[in-house]
């Protein structure tokens, strides 16, 4: 089957899917139309936010469908109309099986770990977290389980000893849309044997449930490679943080997005040591960690020396809802 004679629904939410939507459709494929989360509002003024993948179908004048449950009878009616071959599935919800049954060459997914380790929805960010070494991208065929389906195509990845999860996330998305190009291929010329997924038993099979805002708190208590860890993974967003309690008993939260760590004596964990110019250092258990890129609440995102320029540290400021050790 040729490449222009493929019927394609792609289903992705955030500019993660963009990547191997685009790689499709200059291919060759048809995407004949994209499914997409419903709109949101957001900012200040409350208007409707569209989806990275939206965005892209009505650039390329895609059909796309946005439907609030995936069970909706309208919507399953309109899908089905479409008459895909595969459906294409990256960054999206987990589909139920009415939907991912629907084509006959069946739907595959798009996932940013080495399967099984790291099934859920924020596999780049544990693995970041985590100080895993290695990581990769898998394509699978879609079962009743998340994320649990026969493997298509796996290719591993180094993480870098100081790479973020937006770094790897970046290098992730070209290798992904080169594989979502490959496994299309593959199952329109049927020349492909899914494999089941496998690993050791008593093995840690990590999982990537979805991050919260108390994942992002910075515990001090902890040793440093673990804090620094937790800084690389969930930068630049959601973002690790600290609450600062300032003069007046105002308290701010202090993003940081990248930051180094020297091991050392210490007092007691939590407390903050500043030059007033180029540096600012949070005790934890092991020693310090640096931060170097930092954001204070409704302020703007800054290098270190930028932000202690404008914002002054001093004996007052001291780290909030923290009990130290």
């Amino acid at each position: 089957m040729k490449r222009s004679d493929l019927r394609i629904v792609y289903m992705g939410t955030p500019e993660f899917a963009v990547a191997p939507l685009d790689a499709l459709s200059k291919a060759g494929f048809v995407i004949s139309a994209v499914v997409t989360v419903a709109d949101k509002p957001a900012g200040r003024g409350r208007q409707l936010q569209y989806s990275p993948v939206k965005e892209w179908a009505i650039s390329k004048n895609v059909p796309f469908l946005q439907p609030v449950s995936l069970k909706n009878e309208v919507f399953l009616k309109d899908l089905a109309a479409i008459d895909a071959d595969l459906f294409v599935v990256v960054a999206f919800r987990m589909l139920p099986a009415v939907v991912w049954k629907m084509p006959r060459l069946g739907t595959f997914n798009l996932h940013a770990s080495l399967l099984p380790m790291y099934r859920g929805a924020a596999p780049i960010n544990h693995a970041v977290m985590n100080g895993e070494k290695f990581s990769g991208i898998t394509t699978f065929l879609l079962d009743e389980q998340l994320d649990t389906g026969r493997i298509l195509f796996q290719e591993s990845m180094p993480v870098g000893q100081n790479e973020t999860a937006g770094d790897l996330h970046d290098r992730m998305m070209i290798a992904g849309a080169e594989m979502v190009i490959k496994t299309c291929d593959a199952l329109a010329s049927g020349n492909i044997t899914p494999f089941a997924q496998k690993y050791l038993p008593g093995s840690d099979l990590k999982e990537a449930p979805k991050i919260f805002k108390e994942d992002c708190r910075i515990d001090w208590n902890r040793k440093g490679e673990l804090i620094r860890n937790q800084i690389r993974g969930l930068s630049p967003y959601p973002a690790a943080f600290t609450d600062l309690l300032l003069p007046g008993e105002q308290q701010a939260s202090l993003k940081i997005f990248m930051a180094h760590f020297e091991s050392g004596k210490i007092d007691k964990t939590g407390d903050i040591h500043t030059d007033g110019k180029t540096c600012l250092a949070f005790s934890c258990a092991d020693g310090w960690i640096f931060a170097d890129e930092v954001q204070l609440s409704g302020r703007k995102r800054m290098k270190i020396a930028d932000f202690l320029r404008g914002f002054l540290i001093d004996s007052t400021v001291k780290v909030d809802g923290f009990s130290s050790i």
